[in-house]
Order: C-alpha cells, then structure tokens, then sequence
C-alpha cells in the first residue's frame, strides 16, 4: 500500500511538472516594420492587450524594424521568426535570395490610398497628369502602387511630379498645399483631413492591385514551428476580425493600450473604418491570400525592374494557416 502511495505520489508530482512545463508560454520576438503605437498595428495591439497570443501560449514581444524589408531580411537572418510587411515584400526579399513568405495578409486590398485636394478637380488618376503628388518615398510599397496605377491609367511617372517626403511629411505637405495629392495609408488621409484639408479618396477601382499587410514568417520557422507560427496568425487575425465588427470598440481598446490616444477615440475610428472599409473587407477567409493578385504584384515588380527576377509564386507565400479552418474564429 506505501508503494502504490508512493507512485501515485511521484506520478502527481510528474504530472503537475508536465502540465506547469505545457503551460509556459512561448516567448517570441515580433517584428513591426515601424514603432507598434500606429493605428495601423491595430490588429496587433487588440490582440496583444486582449490576451490573445497569450490564448495560443505565446509570450509576444513587439520590436520596431526600419521598415518591411528590413523586418524581411531579420527574419531570413534567424534573428526572429515572425514579423510584419507589406504582402509584395516577400516579392522583393525571396528575388535577393531571402527565405522568407507570407503567411497570411490583413485584407483582400491594397493598403495604398491615392488621395487628392476634394477642391482640384482631379475625380479619377487620370486627372493626376501635371499634378504634385507626395509619396513617404521612393522604395516604398505606396510608391510602387502609385506607379502601376499611373500606367493602369496610361500615365507614366514623368506625368506627374512626385514628390518623397517621409512618413509625416508625406499628408503634412498635402495638408498644406503645396502637393494636389498624395499616396498614402488610411492613417494618412484621416491625419489630414483633421488638419482641415477637404479631401478625396479616388476610385479604388482604379488603385493597382497591390497588397495588404502581410505576416511573414521564415521557411525554417513555418517547416519547424508551425505550431508558433498559425497561434500568432490566428491571435492577430482575432484582432483584425475586434476591428471589423466594432471599429468604435476597437478604437476604445486601442486607446487603452496605447495611452498617447487617450481622448483621440474618435479619429481612430474614422482610421479603422477607413481600413474596414477599404483594406479588410470583402476577405473570406480572413487572412487568406490571394495568389492571383500576388502573381499580377510579381509581374508588375519584374516589368518595372524593380526585382531582376520571377520568384515562383509557391515560395512567396502560403495558406496552409488560413485555411486548415477557421481561424479567426472567437474563442
């Protein structure tokens, strides 16, 4: 009878070590492409302040890269195994012999927004010839969208005077009048329409095709630590899906875990629902991406000579953690 209280003893023992081991969370680094207290990390910072990495097991931590392709290029590096860009990013990086690919992009759009003086007669980006334009520069994703839209419209970039002016001065400058209009993110639009410049969105029909914000993950992370990779997707996917049922309460939750917004509530709705509106909607299932826009991304990138080379479109992305079920699901 000792014998078996022992046992049964060391098998309680062993059985609360195993549990308190599966229950230490997974500690990750996830790199932003800029510093995480921007509107457009929304989907983010919900999930983190809501709990639910911590739902999948994971510990994240959120550190600020110099942009989408730095973000890439650390994690082909091994330096962390997840973090964020634009969905053409991979496009770039992989053509440079990066082993990185999109595995999941927040929304079935572009991110890119072309707007204009609501006052200087430009409807369409036709009317954008001779026009000032600002960019925030020219190696970023907005830029390349610009560009390909200008030729959609059979306009060159020598048609209009674009003008880089980094990620503040890109709608300061617009704001101001000194640009007709500028590309940029809904962020962007939002900043200058409360500086008290009348603004117009044009057609978006008429936008290149670009992507959304994308997850990237490593090939070695996705091949050794699927597990990681598909609880930060569906955490992060959670929060996209806050956003998309209730900007308003989104934006409450945002401003509580990002304390510089308190009082600002409702000019991070009017950004939410600029990103519901035109980036998140209209995506089933959400975080899937869309290997058809990717291909016309790539050729346009190839075209331009912006990439020397065709990356094969299955070492550029995959959505085996999208669509194995629903992932965005409520817990």
């Amino acid at each position: 009878m000792l014998k078996s209280l022992i046992n049964a003893s060391l098998f309680s023992v062993a059985l609360t070590a195993g549990l308190s081991a599966q229950a230490a969370p997974k500690e990750i680094t996830y790199l932003l492409p800029a510093p995480p207290n921007s509107p457009a990390f929304a989907p983010w910072i919900i999930a983190q302040h809501k709990g639910y990495y911590a739902d999948q097991n994971l510990k994240v931590t959120f550190i600020a890269g110099k942009g989408g392709v730095d973000v890439a290029k650390q994690i082909g590096a091994g330096n962390a195994l997840v973090g964020g860009a634009i969905g053409d990013t991979p496009i770039i990086v992989r053509a440079n012999g990066v082993p990185v690919k999109a595995v999941a992009v927040l929304g079935a759009s572009g991110v890119t927004m072309l707007a204009a003086d609501a006052n200087a007669g430009v409807g369409s980006v036709k009317d954008l010839k001779g026009k000032t334009m600002t960019v925030m520069s020219y190696s970023d994703t907005t830029y390349y969208a610009l560009l390909a839209s200008l030729r959609k419209a059979g306009l060159s970039k020598s048609d209009v005077d674009v003008q880089a002016a980094g990620p503040s001065g890109v709608w300061q400058l617009f704001s101001a009048g000194k640009s007709q209009a500028m590309a940029g993110v809904p962020d962007w639009v939002v900043n200058a329409e409360e500086s008290g410049r009348a603004v117009k969105l044009l057609p978006q029909s008429e936008i290149f095709e670009s992507m959304a914000q994308a997850i990237l993950a490593s090939d070695e992370a996705i091949e050794k630590q699927p597990e990681v990779v598909s609880g930060v997707v569906k955490a992060t996917l959670m929060g996209m899906r806050d956003i998309i049922d209730d900007p308003k309460q989104a934006a409450a939750t945002f401003a509580d875990a990002v304390p510089s917004y308190k009082g600002k509530e409702a000019s991070l709705e009017k950004v939410l629902r600029l990103y519901v509106e035109h980036v998140y909607a209209n995506q089933q299932p959400l975080g899937r991406i869309d290997s058809q826009r990717l291909d016309n991304v790539r050729k346009f990138y190839v075209s331009e000579g912006i990439v020397s080379r065709e990356t094969p479109l299955d070492e550029l992305y995959t959505n085996r953690f999208v669509e194995t079920d629903d992932v965005a699901a409520k817990q």
